[in-house]
């Protein structure tokens, strides 16, 4: 208990470098300086150390002491310990009630190549700017075995405190790469992956398309869905038959039918194939 006393370093300024980093990566949804992006969360710093992140500082608000015993032994001695006085926690977070645990981690970082493998299903977002969809989007497709999310244009940033908390630990391990929709679908062209589009009001029911090719699909935003520029590249507009008393889902709930809906029929293909 005293060796974990120890390794806290009492930090009472709101000025403290590390501090700052911590709210200005929460505030800027940006990366600090050196490349590492704040979390906040008992939860979420589990699951970054569980993810094999590497951890610049942690941060305690005077009130959570008990976390920080618990939470101290999983991280390595090379990160920075910090406890602060409750208000100057409350002044480097975003949330309205912080549960007094935060931290500086670095992302893994990925590129075009990452989404691809022997039968890739991707997920692309364009036009999301909703961070709870996007972090929606990402934990839906970790879980349901796609290769990775592709954010176009329009997109709400991944770092966003919001998405990385709704994707609840999946943006630490799924490939999420940022990219321009012409360059992305000259890309995914080139790789042979088949391109589909999602609409609420045309295209082929979704339990009639055939999602068992490597494929990229694109999902919009609840208001103005997908592009008509990225409509008129896709190979075809698959729609999720629903109720005519809705307009349309949101992007987070389609994406997520989508995805499993795409792992139910390879599933089954892999099944038959293997009989």
């Amino acid at each position: 208990m005293n060796d974990l006393k120890d390794r806290l370093r009492q930090v009472s300024s709101k000025e403290n470098v590390l501090v700052k980093e911590l709210r200005h990566s929460f505030t800027q949804a940006a990366l600090t300086a050196d490349g590492y992006c704040a979390i906040e969360g008992a939860r979420l710093l589990e699951e970054a150390l569980r993810s094999g992140l590497r951890v610049k500082a942690v941060f305690f608000s005077q009130t959570a002491q008990e976390r920080a015993n618990r939470l101290l032994p999983q991280i390595s001695t090379h990160a920075e310990a910090l406890l602060l006085p409750d208000a100057v926690f409350r002044s480097a977070v975003v949330t309205e009630a912080p549960q007094g645990v935060a931290a500086l981690v670095k992302l893994k970082t990925f590129v075009f190549a990452d989404l691809l493998g022997d039968h890739p299903l991707i997920l692309g977002a364009t036009g999301v700017q909703d961070p709870g969809n996007l972090g929606t989007i990402i934990r839906s497709a970790e879980a349901m075995g796609a290769s990775g999310v592709l954010t176009t244009e329009g997109t709400v940033q991944a770092i966003n405190p919001k998405v990385i908390r709704a994707s609840a630990g999946s943006l630490f391990r799924l490939p999420v790469v940022k990219m321009d929709s012409a360059e992305a679908v000259r890309k995914l062209r080139d790789q042979g992956a088949r391109i589909l589009a999602t609409s609420s009001h045309k295209g082929i029911p979704l339990d009639e398309a055939d999602l068992t090719e490597a494929c990229a699909i694109f999902v919009g935003s609840e208001g103005a869905g997908v592009s008509k520029e990225l409509i008129a590249e896709a190979d075809e507009i698959i729609l999720i038959p629903h109720s005519e008393r809705v307009e349309s889902l949101n992007a987070g709930i389609a994406a997520s039918i989508i995805l499993y809906e795409a792992a139910r029929q390879r599933r089954t293909a892999e099944r038959i194939q293997h009989e």
